[in-house]
């Protein structure tokens, strides 16, 4: 069976965690395509072109410990924008997208333009204090020497790059079913996404 659910929202809005969830419960493959930009962004780091980066892409790149700092974040949003990167990457995810089994395939155009056929779709949001809240705590735990100020306006900078960008900028799809999780436990997160999920389903 081919079933592909697409799940979009911005930075630390909990699609990560949500995407993990459903693709478990329902036994489908999960791609967080975030992982992509950001394997991108690191190699761009280490002084490698973006463009070339994405077209030799692999998926054992995408397996690197260090693709989760504020750093990499950053590059990986300035890399997003840059339309032969996300040229690039676009048969990545569509090839991944329709492999048997089923998949679940999150990120910011995954609903509007990588799977606009997805069986469903879901927009994962929050208010950029609360995300921002998740992420300084998530950082903090790790190690990181952040302030709550400057993982704040990392956020608003990365969600103004994202929504702005001129290529497949993050907006949500019109037959999309939103899930404000501002005010929500992963727990609850997690059945609304599945029960969207399962009204998709055949039958």
């Amino acid at each position: 069976m081919s079933f592909v659910v697409a799940i979009d929202g911005p930075a630390a809005a909990g699609k990560g965690t949500i995407s993990k969830a459903v693709a478990r419960h329902f036994g489908f493959a999960h791609l967080d395509t975030g992982l992509l930009y950001r394997a991108v962004g690191a190699k761009t780091l280490l002084g490698r072109d973006a463009v070339e980066a994405a077209q030799a892409l692999t998926p054992e790149d995408l397996e690197d410990n260090d693709l989760r700092t504020p750093e990499v974040a950053q590059a990986a949003s300035q890399v997003a924008v840059i339309a032969d990167v996300r040229s690039a990457l676009v048969a990545f995810q569509r090839h991944f997208a329709g492999r048997d089994g089923g998949a679940v395939l999150d990120g910011r155009d995954i609903g509007t333009v990588i799977c606009p056929d997805a069986d469903a779709k879901l927009f994962v949001t929050a208010s950029a204090e609360r995300r921002a809240e998740r992420r300084y705590l998530e950082l903090i735990e790790k190690g990181h020497d952040v302030t709550r100020g400057q993982v704040l306006e990392d956020v608003v900078a990365r969600d103004t790059r994202d929504r702005e960008r001129a290529t497949a900028p993050l907006i949500a799809a019109s037959d999309a079913t939103e899930i404000d999780t501002s005010d929500l436990s992963i727990e609850q997160a997690v059945a609304a996404a599945v029960a969207a999920v399962s009204a998709k389903m055949p039958g």
